[in-house]
């Protein structure tokens, strides 16, 4: 007789951990990095997302639906960034 698997851990928690990621960084760049530099740095952040992404999905220890959570992680973290850039060049036009 077979025990019935154990109730999987909720996986959304480790994609929002990835969005959140994504905004910690993407504010970090917009305070520290100047701003010619600005938007390499956020490819960079990027980049380290998606490495994240693929580190908190192999953690949570599941196949299943694995491509689709790392595919949400990396498109809510590009989002994310997108927003933030978009305020970088909202403030850039803005006279001081």
């Amino acid at each position: 007789m077979d025990l019935p698997p154990l109730a999987p851990r909720r996986a959304f928690g480790g994609i929002v951990t990835v969005w959140v990621a994504a905004a910690v960084a993407g504010t970090i760049i917009g305070f520290f990095v100047p701003a010619e530099w600005r938007i390499a740095w956020l490819g960079v952040a990027l980049g380290l997302c998606v490495v994240l992404a693929f580190g908190v999905q192999l953690a949570y220890g599941r196949s299943q639906a694995f491509v689709e959570r790392v595919a949400l992680s990396t498109l809510g973290a590009a989002i994310v960034l997108g927003v933030i850039s978009l305020g970088f060049g909202l403030a850039s036009i803005v006279p001081r």
